[in-house]
């Protein structure tokens, strides 16, 4: 039978059966030996073949279906191994905080790479509205206009108060929508004012410092009636380390970089150190944004530096 992965421990697996059962269900032996540099072979989000296990409430995985996409990273625990966050997603919605906790625009680049790598739309959501004062709103215009000039949909909202709420719910209707963050964004908070019956838990973030605490322990995927619309939950990240890319690619994976890069002199151009560099010529002219430059500029030396430490 056929069915998709609606939350994993990691040794266990949650499957919605095509006739929408849900049952619990463990990785047949041969699986887990298939790609030993991966630390999930299964991820939420995965349409699986599956079958009762004899003398047991149990059922068995057969078979993993190939994916249409997935968001990957590198494992935080695991060294040389991957980890996949969730598969088969129709979008990706990167929820986006200013302050309490802060994210940093160098995560969303990362997250943007990856997306763009296998091709999923990303929407930014910025949350916590209700939190900005005036300096905060002119830093929003700016970051605001910065990935909208680059064809990126951005939503402003407050899932304390449903400010902006209704133009999010209209963007995720009929698709598998996947949230993601850093800890402490408001990522249940924005699922429960959204589909109240979900009643996620929620936690408040440390007075101590500042930043967010992990409330969803395992990637989770919920299904709504309406407008057939789904949602893949996901623990907070802290760090995003890419995989599958080598430097001379990241540029192919920022917009603004892979329009110009055509025009630089050398094919090859890393746009560091090389002459007559038009990516370079643009973000002195002020044609691309220096953040969205540094970032590129770290993720590139990030990856020479990973794999310069493989090699030896």
């Amino acid at each position: 039978m056929k069915g998709r992965i609606t939350r994993s421990t990691g040794s266990w697996y949650v499957i919605r059966t095509a006739d929408q059962q849900e049952v619990n269900a463990r990785l047949k032996g041969k699986f887990k030996i298939t790609d030993h540099k991966t630390t999930n072979p299964i991820a939420v989000g995965d349409y699986v073949l599956c079958e009762p296990e004899s003398a047991s409430d149990a059922w068995i995985i057969t078979d993993i279906l190939p994916r249409r996409n997935a968001i990957v990273r590198k494992s935080p625990r695991r060294a040389y191994h991957t980890h996949t966050i969730a598969a088969n997603i129709d979008q990706l919605l990167l929820i986006i905080t200013f302050s309490q906790p802060r994210t940093a625009l160098g995560f969303i680049d990362r997250f943007l790479v990856t997306a763009e790598y296998d091709d999923i739309d990303t929407i930014l959501v910025f949350n916590k509205q209700d939190l900005y004062d005036e300096s905060d709103m002119e830093y929003y215009e700016a970051v605001k206009a910065m990935y909208e000039e680059l064809g990126y949909q951005t939503v402003l909202v407050s899932a304390e108060t449903g400010f902006g709420m209704s133009d999010l719910q209209n963007l995720l209707n009929g698709k598998t929508n996947l949230l993601t963050g850093v800890s402490g964004v408001g990522k249940s908070t924005l699922l429960n004012q959204l589909y109240p019956d979900l009643q996620l838990k929620t936690q408040e973030i440390s007075d101590y410092s500042g930043k967010g605490q992990h409330t969803t322990t395992f990637a989770t995927l919920f299904e709504t009636a309406a407008f057939d619309t789904s949602f893949i939950d996901t623990p907070g990240i802290k760090l995003l380390e890419l995989v599958a890319i080598e430097p001379q690619q990241v540029g192919f994976y920022f917009r603004e970089i892979k329009r110009l890069a055509q025009e630089c002199k050398f094919s090859d151009c890393m746009h560091l150190d090389e002459p007559k560099c038009a990516v370079k010529a643009a973000v002195i002219a002020e044609q691309i944004s220096a953040s969205r430059y540094n970032s590129y500029v770290k993720i590139v030396t990030d990856i020479e530096n990973v794999n310069y430490w493989e090699r030896l």
